[in-house]
């Protein structure tokens, strides 16, 4: 199986939410549950799927651990066509770090080399709060996989990241309720060239979220980041200072859609976006789960008329207690 251009779809307008376990679909493919089920008909061929891994002593459809259901991926499919995996959850992860599935992932990269998308934790909260999620070092996926178009990782406990320099990745998200600032710096720090789409979600400071608008200052000039087009940050506690260092950022000028969503924004950020410089060429513009008077809504609305502008998700814009969207 060849892959002679990039195999990531950017479906900028969607919104995933961390409800999503990937059961259906991931990366545009269908999903298969490892280890297959003979009832279920005739195994797929590797690359015609997501491949979806999970290992927990409560699912009767999987082994007690993650490990032995890596190990039937590697016995049974014919994993140099595998694109796509996406990790569920494994024993115990609101207490076990997932490192040990990084580190055989990166281990066995070479008989991986048509992986270009993995998701990282699609746990739901069923399973496991996003907050109790253990996860790890990721590090290790991008050095391992260059040709990796697509990460993403839900959960921020344990959550690390070293600066990198990767030129293949195009999409990545991180869905944490707090989303520690040596992370961000990490990722401020890292060279991208083909990132097209960052997601980060930075939580509350209530579980690791400390991370500050002043780390997102390599971001906003955009100089690592030549392809960025979609950039979303979102679900922060500090909304309106994003929104404030939004206004002048470099950044925007090129971008094709930019979400602020999930967080507390108030009139205050809002109106930092309209003093700013022009946002009419964005596509979309995601504020959804706002803090916003009704008056600021309608300026908002005008103020675009050719943008795709969200603003549903109103909460009470008086209250003195405001949230984020996800947090626990």
């Amino acid at each position: 199986m060849t892959h002679d251009g990039p195999t990531t779809v950017i479906h900028f307008t969607e919104l995933p939410s961390h409800y999503e376990r990937y059961y259906e679909e991931y990366a545009g493919l269908p999903i298969a549950h490892a280890p297959w089920q003979e009832e279920d008909g005739p195994q797929p061929a590797g690359g015609s799927v997501a491949w979806r891994l999970t290992g927990n002593e409560w699912d009767d459809d999987a082994p007690d651990e993650i490990g032995e259901t890596l190990d039937w991926l590697f016995d049974n499919v014919d994993t140099t066509q595998v694109t796509a995996l996406v990790i569920g959850q494994w024993e115990d992860c609101y207490e076990t770090p997932a490192d040990h599935i990084v580190a055989r992932l990166a281990a066995e990269a070479a008989r991986l080399p048509a992986l270009r998308s993995i998701f990282l934790g699609a746990i739901s909260p069923e399973e496991s709060e996003i907050s109790w999620i253990q996860q790890a070092d990721i590090t290790p996926l991008l050095e391992a996989f260059p040709n990796l178009e697509r990460l993403e990782v839900r959960g921020g406990s344990d959550l690390r990241l070293h600066p990198v320099r990767h030129g293949s990745l195009r999409m990545l998200r991180m869905e944490t309720g707090g989303l520690g600032g040596d992370v961000v710096r990490a990722v401020a720090g890292s060279d991208l060239p083909a990132l097209e789409l960052l997601e980060l979600w930075f939580g509350s400071d209530q579980y690791g979220g400390d991370a500050t608008v002043g780390d997102l200052a390599p971001i906003m000039s955009g100089e690592r980041l030549p392809a960025l087009r979609h950039l979303r940050l979102q679900n922060a506690e500090f909304q309106d200072e994003i929104a404030a260092a939004v206004g002048p950022a470099p950044i925007v000028a090129r971008l094709e859609s930019l979400s602020l969503s999930m967080g507390s924004l108030t009139d205050a950020g809002a109106e930092s976006l309209l003093s700013g410089q022009p946002l009419t060429h964005l596509r979309w513009l995601n504020l959804d789960h706002n803090y916003l008077s009704a008056t600021m809504i309608e300026r908002m609305a005008k103020a675009l008329p050719g943008v795709d502008v969200v603003l549903s998700g109103n909460e009470s814009f008086d209250r003195a207690w405001r949230f984020v969207a996800v947090s626990e």
